[in-house]
């Protein structure tokens, strides 16, 4: 027996034969103490115990509260691993807004946010700001503070605490109502259960969670190494965490959360400025961002974001940019608000982050209607807390002619990378180096790398830019099967849970599947043969197959994966045909008679159905028990008729932008995934981005879910 598990040993027959009188007190002295060694490790970064230390103190509380359940305290560091999982997520109401702020992206723009208000430049003020500051009596100085901070790239979150003990957690949703994840953020280390006095009453603090670069990069890496996908960026995880119904799976994750400010317990004649709402945070219990600085003056401001910027690479988080705020809280209180943005802050956004590598390979991958895409393979490099390996090329012409590239990319390249949005990988650049020339120009494959058909060229005179290469060979090429399949599995078309790439790839090179048919076709005691797929994976995969059978008929018409039908354009066919055997014998004149269906469209979705092979595959389906169920007629919702053309953005507080996209529809509404001058209505949620933009630029209409749920009658 180690020394470790005799300490245990010894330990636990202590707290068995402790009495209720003693227990109560050990309890309570347990939830102080572990509390404490929690905040020094996780908010200070200085244990004073070692781990081991840790570990038989936390086994000695939980033995404790075992035997005594009524001795479980709100603030005990047991609440942590996460209980039974909830049903459903449930609205969380803000009493005071979260709002979002309006951007900067250069250092004239920060000088224009002061200039807007500024008792100096009363002829730039709007809507008389200067005359209800001189009303109120509020004596502005000629010169102002700020505070400058970092922009954490997470998920905006409120804390709402009692009398020092957290009592709830809601993602920011719409600003006025989230989503409540009070369940999670209590497994969330850094979230203190109970606060450090001094504290108010009743306190809501607003903040960030997300990940730690090194946290993410050591959960992708034990994904990977239990064969599961990686994460594709941090703060997209974060996100997806957060929303988990069951709480153990946030409680094994290294989530953080990073205070920034308060929404309330905080009055202006208490505390009188922001930066003292910070030192009073960390005094409470919360971790804060590095690199606060208050700053004297707008130039002092450009210098701080300028000093983030240059050591954003260095932070052990991901931050998209800077955030200015006025330092001052009655000053805050008496420049109040515009629309959807307070005028005493700004957020600064800093271009993406752009990194230098070596181009070691261009492959080229062929996609489930053949077409070839030129893919980067570069050298290992971190940009935006995620290691980049590939990076597609979209197409020939721009590997060849992209001026950016100098004459074409070629192999042994340096080239400059970033994250489109920080999160697709992109080639940016190339690097005119000594020796470049002697290197030969990136060049296309004359065959198909996998069945090495003969590849066929598809230009558009109109558009040059845009040549198609493509892979003919559909029926025999291994790598359209396997992306066929894999679209074929995916959630908006048959949702064949368990069914993921690397079992595909398997199943096609066992021979065990070679049509979307022969998925229909597999029994579990084949499948429990293949690598890591236990008997209990098999027989999964097996009743998920069988669940996708009566899948909707949209979602089998839109997985059979016809060239040009997405899933919009599936549920058009569908709701105009109704039936598979009516979609099968329409000609291109009916197919173009259905709304949204052009002549391209129509052509390509009677070739489909007209080719013997589309045929017999849709037979097979049919005879191994896939449904393909008649669609019903529409019926409109009671008391909603939308004639209206929405666009989805941003993550909703109460429901996926799938259900809005489904309650729309049933209304008689249309989704696009575009804004454009014909949108009549852009639906936002948390973290909207460029669609929010453009529909600001085009005058489009901008609704929160409140509103669409009102306008469907929801409400």
């Amino acid at each position: 027996m180690s020394q470790q598990q005799m300490e245990f040993s010894s330990r636990r027959a202590s707290w068995e034969t402790m009495g209720e009188a003693e227990a109560t007190a050990r309890v309570s002295e347990l939830v102080v103490l572990l509390n404490r060694h929690n905040h020094l490790y996780h908010v200070l970064d200085s244990p004073e115990i070692e781990d081991r230390e840790y570990d038989l103190l936390f086994a000695e509380l939980s033995g404790l509260e075992g035997r005594f359940p009524d001795l479980q305290q709100d603030d005990s560091p047991t609440q942590r691993v996460g209980g039974a999982p909830i049903d459903g997520l449930t609205p969380f109401a803000h009493s005071v807004p979260m709002l979002s702020l309006a951007n900067a992206f250069d250092p004239q723009d920060v000088r224009d946010f002061e200039a807007r208000w500024d008792k100096r430049d009363a002829s730039r003020m709007s809507g008389g700001l200067r005359y209800f500051l001189r009303d109120s009596g509020l004596q502005i100085p000629e010169t102002i503070d700020y505070v400058v901070e970092p922009k954490l790239d997470g998920l905006a979150m409120e804390l709402v605490y009692e009398d020092g003990i957290l009592v709830g957690a809601g993602t920011r949703g719409d600003g006025q109502v989230g989503e409540d994840v009070t369940h999670n953020m209590r497994t969330v280390a850094t979230v203190p259960l109970r606060l450090h006095p001094p504290y108010p009453a009743r306190l809501s603090v607003r903040g960030e969670v997300l990940y730690s670069l090194a946290g993410f990069a050591a959960m992708n890496a034990a994904r990977e190494a239990a064969g599961d996908a990686p994460f594709k960026n941090p703060r997209n995880a974060a996100a997806g965490t957060v929303r988990q119904l069951d709480p153990t799976v946030a409680a094994q994750r290294p989530l953080m959360f990073l205070a920034h400010s308060a929404g309330e317990g905080f009055s202006p004649e208490e505390t009188r400025n922001h930066s003292a709402i910070i030192a009073r945070l960390q005094g409470m219990g919360f971790k804060v961002a590095r690199d606060i600085q208050r700053c004297v003056g707008i130039e002092a401001v450009i210098e701080a974001i300028a000093h983030i910027g240059q050591v954003r690479d260095g932070l052990p988080y991901e931050i998209d940019g800077a955030v200015v705020k006025v330092d001052d809280l009655q000053l805050q209180e008496a420049l109040g608000f515009v629309t959807r943005s307070p005028r005493w802050a700004v957020a600064y956004k800093y271009p993406a982050a752009v990194k230098r590598t070596r181009l070691n390979a261009i492959e080229f991958s062929v996609g489930r209607t053949g077409v070839v895409t030129p893919v980067a393979v570069m050298a290992p490099v971190n940009v935006g807390g995620v290691t980049v390996t590939h990076a597609t090329l979209h197409n020939e012409h721009q590997m060849l002619r992209k001026p950016e590239y100098l004459g074409g990319l070629r192999v042994g390249d340096l080239i400059e990378v970033k994250r489109a949005g920080d999160v697709i990988p992109r080639v940016e650049a190339v690097i005119d180096e000594d020796g470049r020339s002697e290197r030969p120009v990136g060049a296309y494959p004359s065959a198909c790398p996998d069945c090495q058909s003969a590849l066929v060229r598809e230009e558009n005179p109109d558009e040059p830019e845009k040549v198609i290469i493509r892979c003919p060979n559909a029926l025999a090429c291994r790598a359209q099967l396997q992306a066929g399949l894999k679209h074929f599995a995916s959630r908006l078309a048959m949702d064949v849970e368990g069914l993921g790439e690397k079992l595909i790839a398997q199943l096609v090179a066992e021979g065990m599947v070679g049509r979307f048919s022969d998925l229909y076709l597999l029994e579990a005691g084949a499948l429990s043969g293949l690598d890591r797929m236990a008997k209990k994976s098999a027989d999964n995969l097996v009743s998920a197959l069988e669940t996708s059978k009566s899948r909707p008929l949209s979602c089998a018409v839109y997985a059979l994966g016809i060239r040009h039908v997405g899933e919009a354009t599936a549920r058009d066919l569908v709701a105009h045909f109704r039936t598979i055997d009516a979609l099968m014998v329409a000609s291109p004149a009916d197919l173009s008679a259905v709304n949204g269906v052009g002549p391209e469209v129509a052509r390509s979705v009677h070739a489909f159905f007209e080719s013997e092979a589309a045929q017999r595959e849709v037979a097979r389906m049919q005879e191994a028990g896939v449904q393909f169920p008649a669609e019903p007629e529409a019926v409109a919702s009671e008391g909603a008729a939308l004639d209206f053309t929405f666009v989805l953005t941003g993550t909703l507080p109460t429901m996926s932008r799938d259900e809005a996209k489904r309650k729309i529809q049933a209304a008689g509404g249309k989704v696009t995934g575009s804004v454009s001058s014909k949108t009549d209505y852009l639906v936002a949620g948390e973290a909207a981005g460029s669609k929010l933009d453009k529909a600001t630029r085009l005058g489009v209409s901008v609704i929160d879910e409140a509103a669409l749920l009102a306008m469907l009658g929801e409400v």
